[in-house]
């Protein structure tokens, strides 16, 4: 199977909301944004010159065969994005308003951070070892 994962469904209570903090506290991008007539808006952020998309579910929408009616904010494992210097993006995003809950620290594989959005979705920021380091 020749495939890549595209999209990661992330559950808001608001997808306007959602949307402003991605783009301007995390500094992702808006990838789309389709509010046809009849149905959910389709709207998706993610980090700038990668294919990956995070499609914004707000909580409480219908999907067709029900399937949504349990997923909750916050109620997922962190997210987890790799970054050249740990530290250093982390004072980036504080200085936009980011709220961490564990500071950046070392551990045998990586410097890691964790934050989180205003529903409670996790994300966890690693910037890892060299092996043999």
């Amino acid at each position: 199977m020749n495939t890549k994962i595209t999209h990661v469904a992330l559950v808001v209570k608001n997808k306007d909301e959602a949307v402003e903090f991605y783009t301007k506290k995390v500094g992702f991008e808006k990838k789309s944004d389709y509010n046809p007539p009849a149905g959910d808006r389709w709207v998706t952020v993610g980090p700038k010159g990668q294919d990956l998309e995070l499609t914004l579910w707000q909580a409480g929408s219908s999907d067709p065969d029900g399937l949504a009616s349990n997923w909750r904010p916050g109620s997922i494992p962190p997210i987890v994005m790799t970054v050249d210097d740990c530290r250093k993006i982390s004072a980036d995003l504080k200085s936009r308003g980011m709220q961490f809950k564990r500071e950046p620290e070392e551990n045998p594989y990586a410097v890691s951070a964790l934050f989180v959005d205003p529903d409670g979705n996790s994300f966890q920021i690693n910037q890892y070892k060299q092996r043999g380091s």
